[in-house]
């Protein structure tokens, strides 16, 4: 079950006022991409979450890597682009406003029902908050995988700071912008 979120409305005009979270993003595609190298996760993405939907702005997944390939729908059995609010576990991660790391969702009853789990395959999960500096939680960032992951304490940690790192990239998008 998905958590109540209270911020949304907030966030999505913090999102409008950054003009991000409703289209791809090259910056926030390289990023997930980085995400991906450095954790060695198949996928990763930098996710935006309104009342109704999630969208990756950020996008990387193993057909990226074949030359030409678009992820705005997502292959077969990949996430493409935009995802219902109660898939996943971004949600709750911008609930809490704390990093998550699942490294088999199974173990967890309360996400282990959850949709990714058969219509993408995803059984291990690493993500991190995007708060800026003006205390809004805007989304996240995170890497997920088909197979069980022990990410443990690195991953935990590497995952917080690669989301410190965008942050502080949005963070000065918004002071150019102002």
């Amino acid at each position: 079950m998905t958590p109540e979120d209270r911020e949304a409305p907030q966030r999505v005009q913090r999102l409008r006022e950054l003009g991000i979270g409703e289209t791809p993003d090259p910056e926030f595609d390289e990023f997930a991409k980085k995400l991906a190298q450095v954790t060695g996760a198949p996928y990763a993405m930098v996710n935006f979450i309104t009342e109704e939907r999630q969208y990756f702005a950020g996008l990387y997944t193993p057909s990226a890597d074949q030359a030409g390939a678009n992820p705005q729908d997502g292959a077969a059995g990949e996430p493409g682009r935009v995802m219902d609010r109660d898939h996943g576990y971004c949600p709750h991660v911008v609930v809490r406003r704390k990093a998550l790391v699942l490294d088999d969702v199974c173990d967890y009853p309360r996400f282990a029902g959850n949709p990714v789990v058969d219509e993408i395959g995803i059984r291990s999960y690493l993500g991190a908050p995007l708060i800026d500096h003006t205390g809004a939680t805007l989304g996240t960032i995170c890497v997920v995988d088909t197979e069980p992951r022990p990410w443990g304490r690195p991953g935990l940690e590497t995952i917080k700071a690669l989301a410190q790192e965008l942050v502080e990239r949005i963070n000065q998008r918004d002071r150019r912008r102002q």
